[in-house]
């Protein structure tokens, strides 16, 4: 069920003309679950499932801010590591963290993207 909504997040992302440019990127101190480029911004895409529909599940969309705060790290390691393997400069991208759910129902998935889910505090 995760691979297929990561598959469904990422045509969404492709649907929302963002280029995907990692999938599920790991280091030892955690993963991305898509990372993509919307014109001068990466984003950082959190993809949760759920079987629950979209209306009951009000704070379970939530990150918290533990998890915000790893997936804030987690970007700055990706700009460290990655950003020039893909012609980008990390200084001058600003970052955007979004979240895809993919809600299961009987029949066929619902996907709901949040555009700028969270943002940090400075």
């Amino acid at each position: 069920m995760g691979r297929t909504a990561e598959d469904l997040a990422a045509a969404e992302a492709a649907r929302l003309r963002m280029v995907i440019l990692d999938r599920n990127w790991r280091t030892r101190w955690g993963e991305l679950d898509l990372v993509g480029l919307d014109g001068d911004q990466l984003v950082v895409v959190e993809v949760k499932c759920r079987s629950t529909p979209l209306q009951e599940l009000g704070p379970a969309l939530a990150l918290t801010g533990a998890k915000q705060r790893r997936l804030a790290r987690l970007a700055g390691l990706y700009l460290q590591r990655r950003a020039a393997d893909h012609g980008l400069s990390p200084t001058r991208l600003a970052v955007r963290f979004d979240v895809c759910l993919v809600v299961w129902a009987t029949d066929k998935q619902e996907v709901t993207w949040l555009k700028d889910a969270f943002r940090l505090r400075r």
